[in-house]
């Protein structure tokens, strides 16, 4: 499988469920601030709602950060809707729910499950220009982290902004980062 790591989103209009409201949603409108996609199977399943209510718990600092947060899933916009109406979990998000039910994005990411029509836990980390600078895939029964996420989000802002200095494992707003050099080979 070939990365996509500092590949350009695909480009795309959906439908989307977006506080209360309908909303399109393109590729465009993407572009020129930081965002996270958040891929999961299927509404009204099991561990699903639970990341997309952890993410919503996250969500206000997200934005602070200039971050937005769209969920997508094989479903159509009106499910989302339904699914935001019925569930407790779910009817805490703000971020726009973004139907996908040809696919299209799915397969532009590379998380389609084909034989399934559904997509896999995919979690992909976009910067202002539209290139994706995070991606990870889950296995279906184990649900992500948004903390997790924030915190690369961090990273990924931080890397951006300092030109020449990278984040080592685990690292922390705040904490030493590294700049490699000759000076650094074999003493880490």
């Amino acid at each position: 499988m070939a990365s996509i790591i500092n590949q350009e989103i695909p480009e795309f209009s959906a439908e989307a469920f977006v506080n209360g409201e309908f909303k399109t949603i393109t590729s465009e409108d993407v572009k020129g601030n930081w965002a996270i996609f958040l891929f999961y199977p299927a509404d009204f399943t099991f561990v699903c709602p639970t990341e997309l209510e952890d993410m919503a718990s996250h969500y206000e600092e997200l934005k602070g950060l200039g971050v937005e947060v769209y969920s997508v899933s094989t479903d159509t916009h009106f499910t989302h809707k339904a699914w935001h109406d019925s569930s407790e979990a779910i009817g805490k998000v703000q971020y726009p729910m973004i139907g996908d039910p040809t696919g299209r994005i799915t397969r532009g990411f590379n998380v389609m499950i084909e034989e399934a029509g559904l997509a896999e836990r995919g979690t992909f980390l976009v910067d202002p220009d539209g290139l994706i600078q995070v991606a990870e895939i889950h296995a279906g029964g184990i649900g992500r982290s948004a903390k997790d996420m924030l915190r690369k989000v961090k990273a990924a802002q931080y890397v951006r902004e300092n030109d020449g200095e990278v984040c080592p494992a685990a690292w922390e707003a705040g904490q030493a980062t590294l700049k490699p050099s000759l000076d650094l080979v074999g003493k880490i």
